[in-house]
Formats: structure tokens, sequence, C-alpha cells
């Protein structure tokens, strides 16, 4: 039932204020009984009402600490848009909207940048990614390759490395996109095994349409025509030279006529075997440190990771354990099943969309089979709104992101960083609630943090927020009193939650 869980009317009663006593039900509702007979009545209302009261979500301090396992499940460019529970009528997201119906929806779930290296940073650290160094004032908004000798500082302390101090068995299976390496090919000092994860299966840098060699490229076009100047630029130095040495016009031996046809074939050559050697290079699958595809068999990608997300369940079903599946899906080339393709009437994009959600069903199938549905958090987002760049003549192969202006890469504006957030946990968030004040992916931090019965940590500024009253309708109103939208490390936008002193809210958004 959306919009709240339903209420006893007796227990309507008894939270008024608790002002009720025995003596003054008995005169309500009994008063045409025996006193004796009426006491006993009276102490049997007591009992039902109290029972009710324990089979309600509890509070937020009941839960904390509690320690329940956590699932954390992230898409890729997802638009908020693309979503059924997000008002999306024509692309079936039957899992998703189940999670929603079953649980809590925020409505202003924002993420801490448009792009994803920055996103996801703030996700695991609860921080701005200013704070962490992980943005950028060259245009590089993203790690460009995976052997680029940077990523998440092994300073930070990410929600995985707290509860796993705290005993829970980590395990993050998906897209990283947070670095590798440092000074060697093999140090992996920014592997998520050096953050708090105890299992790694999945890609250290991200799916890219460069992957299935597509012609929406992210570096393999712009290469290639580099490239390609460089070889007519050779070519034409060499037979100028060649030139000007037969006419006796340039005094040059046929060294540097030599040099030149060498570099112009290279140049050809680079460019004829540039889109295999990026395939190579970035679009691995890998499971701790080794790898285990290189490259990718993009058909069986998908059951891949379901086979690895069940294996990790049961391997720890004891629990407590830490998941963080972070999809490969819907970022482009939109690798899609057979059985998924043309099933849906937005394209290939609208396939893959309906994809995901169906994988989504499968983990959930999972945690009902091996009976953790009730002793588990699931948590729902995507890292950032919908690529609307991602077009190719009149086809569109980004998301959709509903009302809001604006998308991926685009920072200060809403649909850039407008972003789905759903909690499920049965028997402790109530079912059908919706949350309409401003949130972050960063809140997602010390929630879970405090859940895990870890402490935040007090030698930095932790940005994120604890989610749990609000979720659990114990506050009205959102902590954040700003956020702010950063596009590398300028600042863009600031969303503004004024708290009035007399209890009143006024949101402004600058």
């Amino acid at each position: 039932m959306r919009g709240g869980a339903r209420r006893h009317p007796d227990l309507e009663l008894l939270q008024e204020g608790s002002r009720l006593t025995c003596q003054e039900t008995r005169s309500k509702k009994v008063n045409m009984l025996h006193p004796e007979r009426s006491s006993l009545l009276c102490r049997a209302w007591l009992a039902v009402t109290i029972s009710i009261l324990g089979s309600r979500p509890t509070d937020s301090r009941d839960v904390s600490a509690s320690r329940p396992n956590i699932l954390l499940l992230m898409a890729d460019d997802l638009g908020i848009g693309d979503v059924g529970c997000y008002g999306n009528n024509t692309i079936r997201t039957p899992n998703i909207d189940r999670l929603a119906q079953d649980g809590v929806r925020l409505t202003q779930h924002l993420a801490a940048a448009s792009v994803c290296t920055p996103s996801r940073a703030a996700f695991l650290t609860g921080r701005y990614p200013l704070r962490s160094g992980m943005v950028s004032s060259d245009g590089s908004r993203v790690l460009q390759w995976t052997a680029v000798p940077g990523g998440l500082p092994a300073n930070e302390t990410t929600f995985a490395k707290i509860l796993k101090d705290r005993g829970y068995a980590t395990g993050l299976i998906g897209k990283w996109h947070l670095g590798l390496n440092c000074e060697s090919s093999t140090d992996h000092c920014h592997h998520p095994l050096r953050h708090g994860f105890d299992h790694f299966y999945g890609m250290p840098f991200s799916m890219m349409g460069d992957c299935a060699r597509w012609d929406i490229s992210e570096k393999r076009a712009g290469l290639e025509r580099t490239l390609h100047v460089g070889v007519q630029i050779a070519a034409f130095a060499a037979l100028t030279l060649a030139a000007g040495k037969r006419t006796r016009l340039l005094p040059v031996s046929w060294a540097p006529v030599i040099c030149s046809v060498i570099a112009s074939t290279l140049l050809f050559i680079s460019s004829r075997v540039l889109g295999v050697l990026i395939v190579r290079a970035d679009c691995f699958l890998m499971r701790n440190h080794g790898i285990t595809e290189q490259p990718m068999n993009f058909s069986r990608t998908a059951s891949l990771m379901l086979t690895e997300v069940s294996s990790f369940i049961q391997r720890n079903k004891q629990g407590p354990f830490l998941l963080f599946v972070s999809f490969l899906h819907v970022h482009t080339p939109l690798i899609t099943t057979e059985n998924f393709i043309g099933r849906s009437r937005h394209g290939l994009y609208g396939d893959n969309v309906e994809e995901m959600d169906w994988m989504v069903g499968r983990i959930l199938d999972v945690l009902d089979r091996e009976g953790l549905t009730n002793r588990t958090l699931v948590y729902f987002t995507s890292d950032h709104g919908g690529s609307l760049e991602a077009q190719l003549g009149p086809h569109q192969y980004g998301g959709w992101n509903g009302i809001y202006k604006g998308g991926k890469g685009m920072g200060g504006w809403e649909g850039g960083i407008r972003v789905p957030g759903i909690f499920r946990w049965p028997g402790v968030l109530p079912a059908g609630r919706e949350v309409h004040e401003p949130t972050s992916l960063m809140d997602v931090f010390p929630t879970v943090v405090r859940l895990g019965g870890g402490e935040t940590p007090q030698d930095r500024v932790i940005d994120g927020r604890d989610l749990l009253p609000l979720v659990l309708g114990t506050a009205p109103h959102s902590d954040h009193e700003f956020l702010m939208h950063y596009c590398e490390k300028f600042l863009h936008a600031a969303r503004w939650h004024q708290r009035e002193q007399r209890g009143k809210d006024r949101e402004t958004s600058m």
C-alpha cells in the first residue's frame, strides 16, 4: 500500500499520546459491562495493541547496529525516467517496481556527480569527490584507461572497509572504475581488495562503446582520427623529401625520407589495430587479482555476473554480508542477450533496461530461496542520470531523465544527478512509503555503517547523512541543509533546504 504502512485503528488511538488510561478506555468502550469483566477486556485490549506496536517497523534506535545483510544494487547510466515506479509506463521494470512497493522510495535522490568515477567515489566514501581528489580540471572527468596510474586514494575509507572490520563478508561484483594500479601492472594499489572488499569479480574499468567497436566511441574514434592525420603528415613529408632529393632542390640525404616512410607505415598499422588493443587493454574480467576473461565474451557476461552473485550469497548466507552489485547495464554499447533483443518498445536501450530488471529479479529470487529476504536490506539506485548524448542518427542509445533537464555529464542540471533511490527491508521499513526530502548517494555510507555496528570516521568530513530516521518515518526532514553539485572541481549549483525556526521548511534551488 503506497504512502505508508497500514495502521490499526486501535493503534492510532493508543499513539495519540498514550493518554488513555484503562479507566478512560473502559468508560469509552465498555462502560456497559461489569467492572471485573471490563478490567479483563481492558488488559486484553492493551496486550493486543502492544503486540501490534511490536509488529510495526521499529524506530532508528532499535535497528542501529542490527547487522542485517546489505545488498546494494547500482545501475550504470540509468535515467530516472526509465523506471516504472518513477513514472515510465512503456519500459517494463516489474522487479524494481516491486522493490518500491515493498519498501521506501526516495523521490529527491541525488548523485554527487553526473559522471561515473566521481559519483562512485562519493558513494563509497560518503564524501564529495572533491575531498578525495577524484575530480579533474583538465576535461578528463573520469578515468580513461585501466592502466592509468590513478584511482581512489588508499587513505580514503569506504563503507566496505568499516564493515569488513566489523566482521562482514564484503563483495563487489560488476563495475569498479576507480583505478587499478600505481607503479606497475601488478601492484593493484587501487584495486577493490585494497578498499575493504574481500571478493571482487567484474570489470576494473567500465563498459564502453569501444568494447564492442561501436560507432559511438569514447576514445577509439578520436585516436584513430589523430593517427590518420599523422599518417598523412608523415606520408606527405616522405614524398616531399623524396621529390626534393631526386630533383636536387633539397640538399638532404635519404635518411629522413626513409624515417618518414617508416613513421607513416607505423602510424597506419597503429590506426588499424588500435580498436583491438583497446578491447584487450580495457575490456576484461577479473576475479580478485587474476584476469579470467580477456577480451570479454559478451554473450555470457550477464549469466556470469548472476552466477557470481548467487555463489557469494550462498557462501555467506550465515551472514552478515555486504554485497555491492554494480551492473554493467545500461551503459553503451548496451550488451544485451538474445532473449531480450527486440522485446521493448524503446529499441536496444529499452531491451537492456528490461534485461537488467530481470537480473534484479533473479538476485532477489536468490535471497528468497536462501531464506534471507527478511534479514537483508536491499538498495537500488543509479550512479547518475541517463546519457542524452548517446545518439547515432535518429536512434537514442541513452536514458531518459523524465521531466528533468540535462543528463549525464551535465553537472548543474537536474537530469544528470537525479537518480532512483529505493530501500527494502521487510518487517522493518514500511512498505510503500515515499520520502520527498533531498537525499544523496553519499547518505548510504553513514546509513550502512550504522546498521553494521560501525562508526563513521572522526578524522575527516563525512558529507552523507544517516537515512534511517527518514526511511523509517521517525524524522520528517532531511539532515541536509545544503547539497553541492560540481562539474569537475567547479561548483555549478547548490541546493538549499532551509530550516526555519518554527518547524516550517522551504526548499530553494539555486
